[in-house]
Formats: structure tokens, C-alpha cells, sequence
């Protein structure tokens, strides 16, 4: 009779119930392999040098830095992030699956990025829009300083960002990926500070839904702002870089390439490279 009670109870569990966030995030949301394909060639087009050594801050599971390990015996990373239980869900899950000799190249830190302090690095990478955090001008320029002072003499910043008339509006995005929906929830935007609300909700194929799953409040900042900001803590020189129009699907084609100048279009991804 407890057999069955057990079994019954498990079958009673949703797809929901039994899924784990942060797998479903790193299959829906991020794309190691491209990220850092794009952050190695360009480092090494712009510096003429290959890149030894990346810092990834407010780096969650620690998902890029693996993957930067795997591709190089001499490759090293500096992980940053203050949350505890996603790094030990990375250490347990990404380090966890690598061997034993790439793991001792991996240096983490549970710590705030204004805070740490680390050995100088080629690159630093802050992806995933997680520098929108800082919400006041001062703040975020403070951090682009700090970062500025942990690169090497030739180091160059890598963020990401999205922007589009889309981006200012409350709204629901869906998509699908492989056994699941992600939906990507605009849900509230305050124009006079540029405060956002967003969530990560999933949809499961037997109807469930993770509500929730991860939420972000931070400011939507523009292209011309960061660039500005960037200026005002020393970087040398600022490049942006646009992900291409799919001529099929309309969508992006995942290619990135420098820009001066851009579309009105409804949304767009791309990247910024600071060197310092």
C-alpha cells in the first residue's frame, strides 16, 4: 500500500513540479558556444593575441566560463556572482561535469562586483543584461571603472544588450523550445525612471507552468547611454555590434557585426566592446 501511495504521488507531480530552473534557463536563454565564439574572435582580431584569461561577472551556474575551459589547456576564469545557491548549483552541475584538471582552473568568488578582487584578466564579460541592475548613473559608471582597473593593459569589456520601441512596452514573449515554452514577461515599466520589472516564466507540454522562475528588476538602459558611460570611465575606445536580420524568418541570424548606425526596428540584440 506505501508503494503505491508513493507512486501515485509521484505521478501526481507536474512537469513543472519536476523541472530545474536553472537547466531550463541554460537551454532557453544562453548560448555559451556563440557567446563565446563571438568574445574570442573579437578579442583576438582587436588585440591581435589570443585571450588567456575571461572574467564573468554575475556569472549564475557559471555556464561561459565552463565552456571557455573546455576549449583551451591554458585557458582560465574568474567567476563573480553574490548569490550562493546558484553558484553551488554551478559548482554541483557545469564544474561538477568538467575534469579534474580543467576544474583547477576555474577561481570562484562569492562576492558583490564591487567588492571583489581579482588577479588582471584579458577580458571581462557581464551578459545577460545583469549590469542593468544598476540603476543610477554614478553606479553603473563606478562599476565600469572597477572593471576598467581589473583588465590588463590591452583588456577589453564585453556587454550585451536589447533595446527596440518593443523593449519599453508591457508585454509577453513566448517561444519554443525542446519539451517546453519560455516566455519572457515585460511586466511593468515606469518611463519616467526607466525601471523594469521582467520575469522568466516556463509551460510544460501537460499544461503546468513555472511562474516566476526568475525575475529581474532593473533600469532599461539606451545604446547612447552605456556608450556615454563608458566614455566617462576611461575606456579608450567603444564598439557596438548588431546581430543580423535572418532574410527567412525575419528574426536574428546570430551573427554580430560592427555599426554606426541602426534600424527603428521593433527590437534588437547586440553587443558592446570597450577596450581599455
Amino acid at each position: 500500500m506505501a508503494k503505491d501511495k508513493k507512486k501515485q504521488k509521484k505521478s501526481s507531480m507536474s512537469m513543472a513540479d519536476m523541472a530545474d530552473r536553472h537547466i531550463l534557463y541554460q537551454e532557453s536563454v544562453q548560448d555559451v558556444e556563440g557567446e563565446i565564439d563571438f568574445v574570442e574572435q573579437t578579442f583576438e582580431e582587436i588585440r591581435n593575441r589570443p585571450m588567456k584569461i575571461l572574467r564573468e561577472d554575475f556569472c549564475g551556474t557559471m555556464n561561459t566560463s565552463c565552456e571557455w575551459i573546455r576549449r583551451g589547456d591554458d585557458h582560465e576564469a574568474v567567476c563573480v556572482d553574490n548569490d550562493e545557491e546558484v553558484l553551488a548549483w554551478g559548482r554541483s552541475n557545469n564544474i561538477g561535469a568538467l575534469k579534474e584538471q580543467q576544474q583547477a582552473r576555474l577561481d570562484v568568488h562569492c562576492d558583490d562586483v564591487f567588492e571583489v578582487s581579482t588577479k588582471p584578466v584579458d577580458a571581462v564579460l557581464a551578459m545577460n543584461f545583469s549590469y542593468f541592475i544598476f540603476e543610477e548613473r554614478t553606479k553603473l559608471r563606478e562599476y565600469f571603472k572597477r572593471v576598467r582597473e581589473a583588465l590588463t593593459d590591452d583588456g577589453i569589456l564585453f556587454l550585451d544588450i536589447f533595446g527596440g520601441y518593443e523593449a519599453y512596452q508591457e508585454l509577453e514573449e513566448p517561444r519554443e523550445c525542446d519539451g517546453f515554452d519560455y516566455i519572457w514577461d515585460q511586466a511593468d515599466f515606469d518611463p519616467m525612471s526607466g525601471h523594469m520589472v521582467c520575469h522568466i516564466h516556463f509551460e510544460f507540454e501537460d499544461g503546468s507552468r513555472m511562474e516566476n522562475a526568475f525575475t529581474y528588476e532593473w533600469r532599461l538602459w539606451s545604446l547612447p547611454e552605456i556608450r556615454e558611460l563608458l566614455d566617462e570611465a576611461g575606456y579608450s575606445k567603444v564598439t557596438v555590434y548588431l546581430e543580423g536580420d535572418d532574410e527567412d524568418t525575419g528574426e536574428g541570424n546570430g551573427i554580430f557585426e560592427p555599426a554606426t548606425r541602426a534600424d527603428a526596428d521593433a527590437g534588437f540584440l547586440g553587443y558592446l566592446v570597450a577596450e581599455k
